[in-house]
């Protein structure tokens, strides 16, 4: 019996213009998904618990495709992903247990948690020797395979390396203090390739427009890093509050979520507070001000939103015998 675990994640800064080549910020938080493997002979099947996820008992056929599927399309949806790394690992004879902490279809990285725990636990249980470095790569390919070529490497490399990471050219971890967010979930669960295809659209359409907005997302992204390094979780507040007005400019915001962030903002309970993600629904973080996390719940409840706390800069993908 081989058990892994990854964790979900906050886009901090930079989401969309990403695209176009500018720098993103993103960070690894406490909520974690978990894969169980153990050995059954003559069958491999997958069960799905968790938030929103209740699918259990289905089984794959030697290809890595799913056979049968309950009625959750998001316990169907993370049985893809499994699935896939079935097949990428070519795996027979094991039962696969999947939970998670993290909310779907939320731009917490759900999915990349459960495709990065699932590759450590099936490859330490089979005896391959994969690296982190490794893992993340193969992740990042099976993530962009289930979803037709579209992924970041983000979602992934935090899942693998944990902490912080900047995306740019290439993947930066960077070691920064962590801090607390509060995370407020809307009711809508948010579309990745409509929002970036809805916004590449945009930028074409007006390229002297958006491409400055990008620009501009860019430099905040960058001036991010000192203000927590030095836990300047003022400026921090200020570049969070910049950025979110910048993602509503390109059209990702919602009302629902602009009733969290100034909700969260509201009477001077958070620092800073902005979309998370893809936008178009999903969710949104505020930086509280110390000893505000509870009000700053209330205020995102009372909105109509979801909210919890979540700790920064955690742990990537652990893997126990």
């Amino acid at each position: 019996m081989t058990a892994a675990s990854a964790p979900g994640k906050v886009i901090l800064f930079g989401e969309h213009a990403v695209v176009s080549g500018a720098p993103a910020l993103g960070t690894a938080i406490d909520l974690r998904a978990r894969v169980l493997v153990e050995d059954l002979p003559g069958k491999t099947e997958i069960s799905i618990h968790g938030l929103g996820l209740r699918l259990s008992g289905f089984s794959v056929d030697s290809d890595g495709r799913v056979v049968s599927l309950g009625s959750s399309d998001e316990a169907a949806a993370a049985a893809r992903y499994v699935s896939a790394v079935v097949k990428a690992l070519d795996v027979r004879d094991v039962r696969i247990t999947v939970s998670s902490e993290i909310p779907v279809a939320s731009g917490l990285g759900s999915s990349a948690a459960i495709v990065v725990a699932t590759l450590a636990a099936l490859s330490h249980h089979m005896g391959i020797d994969m690296e982190v470095k490794s893992i993340a790569a193969e992740a990042h390919r099976i993530e962009k395979t289930v979803q037709g070529g579209l992924g970041s490497p983000m979602d992934t490399a935090l899942a693998a390396y944990g902490g912080y990471i900047q995306i740019s050219d290439g993947v930066t971890p960077l070691d920064l203090p962590q801090m607390d967010l509060v995370v407020g979930c809307t009711s809508v669960p948010h579309d990745t390739r409509a929002e970036v295809a809805r916004v590449q659209e945009l930028r074409s359409r007006y390229p002297e427009i958006v491409d400055p907005i990008f620009k501009a997302m860019g430099v905040i992204s960058r001036k991010a890093v000192p203000c927590i390094k030095d836990l300047d979780l003022k400026e921090l507040g200020r570049l969070m509050n910049i950025n979110h007005g910048l993602l509503e400019a390109i059209g990702v915001g919602t009302r629902e979520l602009s009733e969290l962030v100034y909700a969260a903002r509201g009477a001077g309970m958070a620092l800073g507070a902005k979309l998370t993600g893809a936008g178009g629904g999903g969710c949104m973080i505020a930086l509280p001000k110390e000893g505000m996390c509870s009000r700053a719940i209330t205020a995102i409840t009372q909105a109509r939103g979801r909210a919890f706390v979540v700790r920064t800069g955690c742990n990537g993908v652990t893997v126990e015998d």
